[in-house]
């Protein structure tokens, strides 16, 4: 078993003892620069046999498999177990089942993990802004945009899950008193990792646009700027997605520098930072999963 690295982040968050959960950080690996160290993202130029290392010492740390996701920025939700192919075509996923991790791979996007007071289930998101703002921008549509993005199909899958699991508890008074009078987002835990800054993230008109037009709060997460375009909250955009839901459990990320994955750079992977400056950027890995 190897350590985890004291510099990875653990969520300060009310979680079950039968729960883990952590993010990755750029240290603990053997990737060369631009993606020192522990780049754990196959897609990004990086020597496949460091990342291959890279991705063996996750595994040994949380003592799980982390089902690597293919991300691409939508809203499909794969349900996971250990059989699960890397590489599965999702912005998220979901499992009840124990020793499987949950895993969100980021580089300013953010990653958001799921789980219930009574730890019966785990889940986490890939929220990028597309993904936030729905599966009709995956075109770059603004017209074609839904209402439900990544964090709110994913809810409705978690929910699904979390009550069948609550079903084959049953016989347990607790789980028949959620079962008829719970809801399971008043019993939802929700954690926000590092993503690009609110100070940091500059958008077009039409991100803004994407968001109020289904959302008019939306708007109090853009500020203005003297160049047409405006600043952004990724982190505040997804905690008011997440009340819309009814889940007002929310830890992590509150958009204060230290959680910026741009103004960070030893500490953090970032795509905007690196990707034009050293032609790359490393991935950082947000896990949840039940032991």
């Amino acid at each position: 078993m190897t350590a985890i690295p004291p510099d990875w982040l653990t969520p300060d968050w009310p979680a079950p003892a039968g729960v883990r959960a952590l993010c990755t950080t750029r240290t603990g690996g053997v990737s060369a620069a631009p993606w020192d160290s522990l780049n754990l993202g196959d897609h990004v130029g990086d020597d496949a046999a460091a990342v291959a290392a890279n991705r063996s010492r996750l595994l040994q740390a949380i003592q799980a498999r982390p089902v690597l996701l293919k991300q691409v920025h939508g809203v499909r939700v794969a349900d996971i177990d250990a059989l699960t192919p890397d590489g599965t075509e999702a912005d998220a996923c979901v499992t009840p089942e124990r020793g499987v991790a949950c895993t969100i791979m980021v580089a300013d996007c953010l990653p958001v993990l799921f789980t219930t007071r009574d730890g019966v289930a785990v889940a986490a998101a890939h929220a990028g802004w597309r993904g936030l703002a729905g599966d009709g921008m995956a075109g770059g549509s603004v017209a074609g945009a839904s209402p439900n993005g990544v964090l709110e199909t994913i809810f409705e899958r978690f929910s699904a899950v979390v009550r069948t699991q609550w079903s084959l508890f049953a016989i347990n008074n607790i789980a028949n008193e959620k079962l008829a009078h719970g809801s399971v987002a008043a019993d939802t835990l929700a954690w926000l990792g590092p993503c690009i800054g609110p100070q940091a993230f500059e958008v077009g008109a039409e991100v803004r646009a994407a968001f109020v037009a289904h959302h008019a709060a939306a708007a109090e997460h853009f500020q203005p700027q003297r160049n047409g375009k405006y600043l952004a909250d990724l982190a505040g955009l997804a905690r008011q997605r997440l009340r819309r839901l009814g889940v007002t459990q929310i830890h992590g990320n509150d958009g204060s520098a230290p959680w910026c994955t741009v103004s960070n750079a030893s500490r953090f992977f970032s795509h905007r930072r690196d990707a034009g400056r050293l032609g790359s950027s490393g991935r950082l890995a947000a896990c949840i999963w039940r032991v």
